[in-house]
């Protein structure tokens, strides 16, 4: 029984879920500078919905994902490959989880207005495109443009919801951007390359195979000059998308702009390593420096909004996602920190 629960810790990616449903969180609050008032009722469903939006495509991606998998060191070590929960289970788990996703919404915030069915429709998209990525997504060159977007739209979910009116603010659209290019980012590239070792075996299509990313015999790495420009790219518009309300003129003390400057920076060095890899004789090389940026990530939005929600709740944020790992990772019988040493 113990090894059942932490096989359905594993297949719900139980330790990466605080970090990974703070979007639509993150959209609500974004309001607040033009007077939405935000209740803890409202953060603590609407992460709920995210977690359940999360276990939902988590468990939908290891079911398309099992032929490849199989072929892999460590993903053939998953639930669904094993066996020990079947795929049966996995469809029950992806149903009941957008069961509770649609009555969360309608229970806890429908109101008959405009702001409600946007956001209602914006959530509907996003989860059709986690289904598309997840089932098609192999055979689908861009395909990493489907989770993007899926995450980026989960920012509108969220400010939707909560907002009354339908107005959203200059860090909502920024909080978008930052969300769209994190998740294309961690999907096209870090996981391009990190996957590159088995995605040829099964005819994946994606950016970085399309691109002429290859994996050799002797465990060498090879990034096209195109590849590193588009990973880069990406890493500068979330540069200029972090500093969009300053531009606009929300007003940040010196330290506040020194301080996002400091992690918008420190990302874009650890983005650069990433893209100069040469080698894959160590993999969990690639596996920790996509987890330090996503700790960057979960820093840089919250930094962002300093103005808006002051540093103790900022503080919450950043924090809050590590707490949850270190809590939660023991019970996929995992050692914290495991994939950063």
């Amino acid at each position: 029984m113990v090894r059942l629960l932490f096989e359905y810790a594993r297949l719900f990616r139980l330790p990466a879920l605080g970090a990974f449903s703070l979007g639509p969180i993150f959209g609500a609050i974004s309001l607040i500078i033009i007077g939405v008032k935000i209740s803890l009722t409202d953060i603590c469903i609407l992460f709920l919905i995210a977690v359940l939006s999360n276990i939902y495509g988590f468990v939908l991606n290891d079911y398309g994902d099992i032929e490849v998998d199989r072929v892999t060191k460590e993903p053939k070590k998953r639930p669904l490959v094993t066996g020990v929960i079947s795929k049966k289970i996995a469809i029950v788990i992806c149903v009941l989880s957008v069961i509770g996703i649609y009555a969360s919404i309608f229970i806890f915030f429908y109101k008959n207005q405009s702001s409600f069915y946007i956001g209602l429709l914006y959530g509907t998209i996003a989860l059709g495109l986690v289904y598309i990525y997840n089932i098609y997504g192999k055979k689908i060159i861009g395909s990493d443009f489907f989770i993007a977007s899926s995450g980026a739209l989960a920012v509108l979910f969220g400010a939707y919801m909560v907002s009354g009116s339908g107005a959203l603010s200059i860090f909502t659209w920024a909080i978008f951007i930052l969300e769209f290019t994190q998740y294309l980012f961690g999907n096209a590239v870090v996981g391009g390359i990190k996957d590159a070792d088995h995605d040829y075996l099964k005819n994946v299509k994606n950016l970085a195979l399309t691109s002429g990313v290859k994996f050799t015999k002797d465990k060498k790495v090879f990034i096209p000059l195109s590849f590193q420009a588009f990973g880069m790219g990406l890493r500068f518009i979330f540069a200029f998308g972090a500093f969009i309300p300053f531009a606009y003129g929300i007003h940040y003390e010196i330290w506040e702009i020194l301080l996002l400057a400091l992690f918008v920076i420190g990302l874009l060095f650890l983005s650069s390593k990433v893209l100069s890899i040469k080698t894959m004789e160590k993999k969990h090389e690639i596996i920790k420096l996509g987890g330090i940026m996503g700790i960057f990530r979960c820093s840089i939005i919250p930094i962002m909004l300093l103005p808006v929600i002051g540093i103790f709740y900022v503080f919450i944020l950043i924090i809050f996602p590590f707490v949850w790992y270190i809590i939660f990772t023991p019970t996929t019988g995992e050692k914290v920190f495991r994939s950063l040493t």
